[in-house]
């Protein structure tokens, strides 16, 4: 298989983990507070890595420890508890939707902070796809009146927080295997979110049948929605440009919007029309 193939089997593989996140969250919501979540998430994650990844660890130069401390923190950290406090006030499918503005933010901020380069056709992409974006939240937000759509910023913070994080990789670790960026994350935040758990009650509840059920969707979601995925979207970064990389939020919607249809949630033609336009605009923005 050659890299360009390698590359689209890690997109679509992708989409299809990120874009099944959204329900898990949803699921594990119903016992969990979005903080538990998130730190659990964290957990889950930190626990698979240091199993398969801790002698990765020792392949860290110590000048670059400062690089994985802080993706750890933009781009995992922060995300996962911007996303969490989201769901509680909006639903799965919009949540996908807004986090779609990835690639846009990539772009932006490679062009002004890190100076990347970029063609027409990937600006061209990048705005195609965020016109599908636009037409699948109004749509959205049209038949959801009564949410709460401040929350919905958080899922904006956190897309910036993607955003930022990829370029940083491409950066400064792009020497690095995946597995030793990842785990280097994870270690890094596994005390952080310890101690955030130990100050919700967590311990106390954990008997409790509805926490323990949502716990078994947060254990899907942080070994391979988080802990595996983010092993291959490092590895995707690193073959490819940072944009292509960050079109995977494209097609996230797209499966996150099949799971709302199996969970009786309603896809007018609008949103159908939207999804097949950000398919076009991750054809575009691949295109190199």
């Amino acid at each position: 298989m050659n890299s360009k193939q390698t590359k689209w089997l890690l997109l679509i593989f992708l989409s299809l983990v990120w874009g099944s996140s959204f329900i898990l969250m949803k699921r594990g919501l119903i016992g969990l507070s979005p903080f538990q979540l998130g730190s659990l998430r964290i957990v889950f994650a930190a626990a698979f890595l240091l199993v398969i990844g801790f002698k990765s660890l020792t392949k860290i130069p110590s000048t670059q420890w400062k690089y994985i401390a802080l993706t750890g923190f933009v781009g995992t950290l922060l995300p996962v508890y911007l996303f969490s406090y989201a769901q509680t006030e909006i639903d799965s499918s919009v949540s996908a939707i807004l986090n779609s503005l990835t690639p846009l933010f990539t772009l932006l901020l490679g062009v002004i902070l890190f100076k990347f380069s970029f063609d027409r056709s990937q600006l061209i992409g990048i705005l195609v796809g965020l016109v599908g974006c636009v037409l699948l939240i109004f749509t959205g937000a049209s038949g959801n009146s009564g949410h709460n759509y401040f929350y919905a910023t958080f899922v904006v913070l956190g897309s910036i927080c993607y955003a930022a994080n990829v370029n940083l990789i491409k950066k400064y670790l792009s020497d690095l295997s995946p597995l030793s960026i990842t785990t280097g994350n994870f270690a890094v935040i596994l005390l952080p979110a310890l101690v955030g758990l130990s100050f919700t009650g967590f311990y106390n509840d954990v008997n409790q049948p509805s926490v323990l059920n949502s716990m078994g969707y947060i254990l899907i979601l942080g070994v391979v929605g988080t802990g595996l995925a983010n092993i291959l979207f490092f590895r995707l970064i690193q073959m490819a440009t940072p944009i292509f990389a960050s079109s995977v939020t494209y097609l996230i919607p797209v499966v996150a919007f099949f799971w709302g249809f199996l969970d009786h949630e309603v896809l007018s033609n609008s949103q159908l029309l939207g999804a097949f336009i950000i398919l076009i605009g991750v054809y575009l923005s691949a295109k190199k």
